[in-house]
């Protein structure tokens, strides 16, 4: 059905699915026009599937299975299955599969695919074959290449983020990599590296400084230091993901001036409610530069002490924000949440962790929400007067909505909100520990139903048969409402009379659970 549909499908990007063989055999011999596969941690399918993708899919040019936590047992003898004429491949990753692949096939491969840019072996290939494959396709991107410098100079991609590299090592390996656009470290290469990247790779575009060490080690890690040195020698600068142990507003102010150009600014830092350590002031001016001066800013990472007044700014300023995340923004209210979604007419994606927004926030954006992908947050604060309210109010906007609890806890209160479009509607496979929006709702509306019947017969003071039948089976509706949501599949509801006078001599047959439908 889905290929009748979409017959001229070309891309398709999967992330923690279980994918079967015969799937992928479906989709290798039902879209001629088949391009790009991307399966993100997913699992289920064997080298079977694999083989045929590389048999059938004629014009591939994107195969990229990945996984950083994980390592599949998947044979490589797929790669043998790809054409002898097949030479269209421009991105190969399969660096998570876990057991050897057939290097001859390999070499052949990446030497018949001149365009090949990106490829990520797994830990089967020696440094010794890396070098083979990088003399065949010298555009292509690799990890691990101390040993490798006649082959660095033309790279555009370096991934060394899992190398645990120091600045001393990446002083003898970046002044081969005159042409690099995209790096990724750790920030085991400290200040005195990013001087280094500063120095040496005047067309750098990206850059991302990743977590390495625990955070109780505070002789390690970057500071604001290492970005000025970086934005001095790169002006072509765009992109920055940076984890770093502190940061002034002063120093942000030169970097946005000297890389004006910044579509992506996610800064992450070690204490995430820490100010400006200079002058112990939140670091409101930090993020006013950023929005002020980079006017094709997409995406934007809020961390450290911030106010209203960053938010403000971000309203006001940034009007081609797609993406916000703001984690731990301790010293903001629903005020400022409320400036960003009035202001800001692109955004797409909203990431809240560990915030002081409440529902007044969260419910200010719903005219926003048919145009967002998605509304992810954590921490929340807890309102107990518009729990059931703010539901009506986001079920408005037929978003699907997910409350996670931890696995053993049976509290309705929200410890997390995921709010998401999907073509598929609400998902129908929840784990006990995700609530959708109609479960939640049903419990929390069947418990209030209940303790008003049971005020009314309180009141009434009456000793009539039906009064005491109906309170006997009250009570068991009760235990029912209050059993672990892990043993609740589909909430019961009740088809009860307003009143306890009206209660039916045939009550047991009147409370019984009917089917959902979808008036409900």
């Amino acid at each position: 059905m889905f290929a009748k549909v979409y017959p001229f499908l070309e891309e398709l990007r999967l992330k923690r699915m279980t994918i079967c063989d015969e799937s992928l055999e479906l989709l290798a011999k039902s879209f001629p026009g088949f391009k790009a596969l991307s399966l993100s941690s997913s699992f289920g399918f064997s080298s079977n599937g694999l083989k045929a993708i590389a048999a059938h899919c004629r014009n591939l040019t994107e195969l990229n299975i990945q996984d950083d936590d994980a390592m599949y047992p998947v044979p490589g003898c797929w790669l043998s299955c790809f054409p002898e004429n097949f030479a269209s491949l421009e991105i190969l990753n399969f660096a998570c599969l876990n057991t050897n692949v057939s290097f001859d096939a390999l070499e052949r491969l990446v030497s018949r695919c001149r365009s090949l840019r990106v490829l990520k072996v797994n830990k089967s290939i020696t440094l010794d074959q890396l070098q083979r494959l990088l003399v065949h396709a010298p555009h292509t991107s690799a990890r691990y290449l101390p040993v490798l410098y006649e082959a660095c100079a033309g790279l555009t991609f370096l991934n060394l983020r899992r190398s645990y590299i120091q600045s001393g090592e990446l002083a003898k390996l970046l002044p081969h990599c005159s042409n690099l656009r995209r790096l990724w470290v750790p920030d085991t290469v400290k200040d005195k590296g990013l001087k280094i990247v500063g120095s040496s790779c005047p067309l750098l575009e990206e850059l991302r400084v990743l977590q390495s060490s625990p955070l109780y080690l505070n002789d390690r890690g970057v500071t604001e230091l290492g970005l000025l040195d970086v934005s001095r020698g790169c002006s072509k600068l765009h992109y920055v993901f940076y984890y770093c142990q502190r940061m002034t507003n002063a120093s942000v102010v030169t970097i946005v001036r000297n890389c004006p150009n910044f579509t992506h600014f996610r800064l992450c830092i070690r204490k995430p409610d820490q100010p400006d350590y200079l002058t112990n002031e939140p670091l409101d001016d930090f993020f006013a530069a950023v929005v002020k001066n980079c006017t094709k800013l997409r995406r934007l990472s809020v961390s450290g002490l911030v106010t209203d007044l960053t938010f403000d700014y971000i309203g006001k300023c940034a009007k081609n924000l797609e993406t916000l995340s703001v984690a731990f923004a301790g010293g903001s209210s629903d005020r400022g949440m409320q400036c960003v979604l009035e202001g800001c007419p692109k955004l797409r994606k909203l990431e809240i962790r560990d915030c002081p927004f409440g529902n007044d926030a969260l419910l200010s954006g719903l005219e926003k929400y048919e145009m967002m992908r998605s509304l992810w947050m954590s921490g929340l604060i807890e309102d107990e007067e518009s729990d059931v309210e703010g539901d009506d109010d986001i079920r408005v906007a037929r978003l699907n909505v997910e409350v996670i609890n931890d696995e053993e806890s049976d509290n309705i209160q929200p410890k997390k909100v995921y709010v998401y479009r999907s073509l598929a509607g609400p998902r129908q496979d929840a784990p006990p520990s995700v609530l959708t929006l109609w479960r939640v709702r049903k419990r929390i509306l069947g418990q209030c139903f209940l303790a008003s019947w049971s005020k009314k017969i309180e009141n009434k003071k009456t000793t009539s048969v039906k009064a005491v039948a109906f309170a006997y089976y009250l009570t068991i509706i009760n235990n029912i409402c209050q059993r672990p949501k892990s043993q609740l599949t589909k909430p019961p509801i009740w088809e009860l009379p307003s009143n306890p006078d009206e209660v039916p001599p045939n009550l047991g047959l009147r409370l019984h659970a009917r089917p959902q439908s979808a008036a409900d």
